[in-house]
């Protein structure tokens, strides 16, 4: 965090009252960057808030995989520090990227080498209880928990000056009591993808955004399992991606108290599959096999949960040029991502981040509405280019120019040689998770890599088999873990120490994803 951004963290800016709805980790991020500039921060949930790592109701997709990349894990420090460390002892993993992964890139399986990249893997009911423990700990911050935000108060001069809420009361013919106004200085909406938000503002005479969505069909399911008996391998986490011919994604990650959260997302517009004999089968259908051996072996701790609301949904507040002040969109909200590229979370922090550094170097939360709208646009377009980049492909295959043909063919030979080229895998995987910018691709080592190709002959169809890793991934015959020698095949070896120089090419590009503009 910037020496004045932790200052005034510290000490409060003495502007008064912010009120934040919704309690995900976009409510909880935004509550903490609003926390050290404004005087008290009321954050109100519409559900019943548990304590501890348990479901919460108006969260559904907390049943899926999810984990905290290196973005998202620096982005939690500036704003919680030692929050990393206190996930960690409450069971969080941590998985090194590639190194202790077993990664099916688009090409083969990806070398693994150092990449600077790593993701803390845990459940989201432990993710979400950890943050709202260390923000509640503030005692600026009060919860309001099972009450609902109804609409917004208007005030002069294009501003907001509260919010309209109301009580669950199960006594109530409608479930709710009364409306009753909560006065604030500053209005947050981070209600996730059901925001009404737009329905508030036409409420009031705005026009409402317009929206872009970009829909790839996913449809994720997702179990959790507990490892087989007998379970020995040198990687944590398996992921094997789809590709051209094959559009299913198979990931195992592993959760706290030594389980396993395995999801598969289709990608081509099919059914999610439904039970455990269907997760079995489809597993049977991605691009290896290696997912359905480990699952047939292991045992399921609870049913098969589906997800559909999957579709890539950006609202435009930023090209609303009428808009009133003191009132910000957020998180789900503003921007939706397909969860398949685990982007959501990572974008979540960074919108926090870019909250609080612009509220730190303006002074004040007036005046700051198209500004800050703007930013969190271009903080969220490289997540939005990365998640939309198979619909888009899909598109311009049927009216495609030149330039984007050339691009696609550059990005398929730089998948090619992430195969066998430690710097092309490590570029593969920053611009897969939107960790650096489009140009990394161009970086010379990568270039060079992308034009010479791998260093083995490529499979003449990416829908074949890719080559068996090289020992089983489970069992008594399988290697434990070790410090293996070095290596740069395309095939997954053990978890080898080998990395890119001590200055990575790509420091500055996991910066750029760091700090805002």
């Amino acid at each position: 965090m910037h020496a004045h951004a932790a200052e005034t963290a510290r000490g409060g800016g003495g502007h008064g009252h912010a009120v934040v709805l919704g309690s995900s980790l976009a409510g909880l991020t935004a509550a903490r960057a609003l926390a050290g500039f404004m005087d008290r921060v009321t954050v109100v949930e519409r559900d019943w808030v548990p304590r501890g790592p348990v479901r919460r109701r108006g969260l559904p997709q907390a049943r899926h995989t999810h984990s905290l990349m290196k973005a998202a894990q620096q982005g939690l420090e500036q704003l919680f520090p030692g929050i990393v460390q206190d996930l960690t002892d409450a069971g969080a993993v941590h998985v090194r990227m590639p190194e202790d992964m077993l990664l099916l890139g688009p090409s083969g399986w990806l070398p693994r080498v150092g990449s600077g990249l790593s993701m803390l893997s845990a459940s989201r009911d432990l993710i979400d209880a950890v943050t709202r423990d260390r923000l509640l700990a503030d005692p600026k911050v009060t919860l309001l928990a099972e009450h609902e935000a109804v609409a917004l108060q208007p005030g002069p001069q294009d501003t907001v000056t509260g919010v309209w809420i109301r009580r669950r009361d199960r006594k109530a013919p409608d479930g709710w009591g009364l409306r009753r106004l909560l006065s604030a200085d500053f209005v947050v909406d981070a209600t996730g993808r059901g925001s009404r938000a737009p329905q508030w503002l036409a409420e009031l005479g705005y026009e409402p955004p317009r929206e872009t969505v970009a829909d790839a069909g996913t449809a994720v399911a997702t179990a959790v399992f507990t490892a087989p008996v007998g379970h020995v391998a040198d990687w944590k986490s398996l992921l094997l991606m789809p590709s051209p011919d094959n559009p299913a994604q198979g990931m195992l990650n592993p959760l706290e108290g030594g389980r396993w959260s395995v999801s598969i997302c289709t990608g081509d517009g099919g059914k999610a599959p439904t039970g455990h004999a269907g997760l079995l089968h489809a597993a049977g259908g991605l691009r290896h096999p290696l997912l359905h051996d480990v699952l047939r072996a292991a045992t399921p701790l609870g049913p098969v949960y589906v997800c559909r609301a999957t579709e890539n949904r950006w609202r435009h507040f930023e090209k609303l040029r009428r808009w009133p002040d003191q009132f910000l969109v957020l998180g789900d909200a503003f921007a939706a991502f397909d969860p398949a590229h685990g982007q959501g979370m990572t974008t979540a922090v960074q919108s926090a981040l870019v909250l609080g550094h612009m509220l730190a170097d303006h002074g004040t939360a007036v005046g700051l509405g198209y500004r800050l709208r703007r930013a969190l646009a271009h903080r969220l377009a490289p997540a939005w280019r990365t998640s939309t980049r198979a619909v888009r492909a899909a598109k311009s295959d049927q009216d495609s120019g030149v330039g984007t043909r050339l691009g696609r063919r550059y990005h398929a030979r730089i998948a090619a040689a992430a195969t066998s080229d430690p710097y092309a895998a490590t570029a593969l995987l920053h611009l897969l998770k939107a960790a650096a910018p489009p140009a990394t691709a161009l970086r010379p080592r990568v270039l060079r890599a992308a034009l010479r190709g791998p260093h083995s002959p490529a499979p003449t169809a990416l829908a074949a088999v890719p080559a068996a890793p090289p020992h089983p991934p489970h069992g008594p015959d399988a290697r434990r873990p070790r410090r293996a020698a070095p290596t740069t095949t395309g095939l997954p070896a053990g978890p080898a120490r080998q990395s890119l120089p001590t200055r990575n090419f790509l420091e500055e590009d996991l910066s750029w994803n760091i700090n805002p503009t």
